[in-house]
């Protein structure tokens, strides 16, 4: 598959505004595994093969199991995940396909009554970024680094 245009080369304000919403992530309090699971989920689901590879490894430096990896697009039917992370998993998985039925009240009440307005805010600040990232990389062809 060939690589299309490189955002960063193109439009390198647009990249470094990309850049500067990932930098306030950094800055978040949002766990590093609550965030490597948003990003790992969403880009399962957008089916970003870059984004893939490069959240799971960074996961798995992060000290994630690959048990829970292997079993993260079966998250409901596990009891691997503790409640925040389902809550953070089934918010990350409505955001990614919003365009079918929103968030419903139900995932957006439970995730309300766990995470604090800053935290809830900051999981969907991280679920809109990777999803971001998720639609450049697929638009531009980005490869997966061997």
């Amino acid at each position: 598959m060939e690589m299309r245009i490189n955002v960063q080369v193109v439009e390198p304000q647009a990249y470094k505004a990309m850049l500067g919403l990932e930098g306030y992530l950094q800055t978040a309090q949002l766990t590093k595994m609550h965030k490597h699971l948003i990003k790992i989920r969403a880009s399962q689901i957008n089916g970003c093969a870059f984004c893939i590879d490069m959240h799971t490894k960074e996961a798995l430096k992060d000290g994630e199991t690959t048990q829970r990896i292997f079993l993260l697009n079966a998250w409901r039917e596990t009891d691997l995940f503790t409640e925040e992370e389902k809550a953070i998993l089934a918010l990350t998985e409505e955001i990614t396909l919003i365009h079918q039925a929103g968030v419903p009240d139900s995932v957006y009440q439970q995730a309300e009554k766990l995470f604090d307005s800053h935290y809830l805010a900051q999981i969907i600040m991280a679920i809109v970024t990777i999803n971001a990232w998720n639609r450049i990389a697929i638009s531009t062809r980005l490869e997966v680094g061997k």
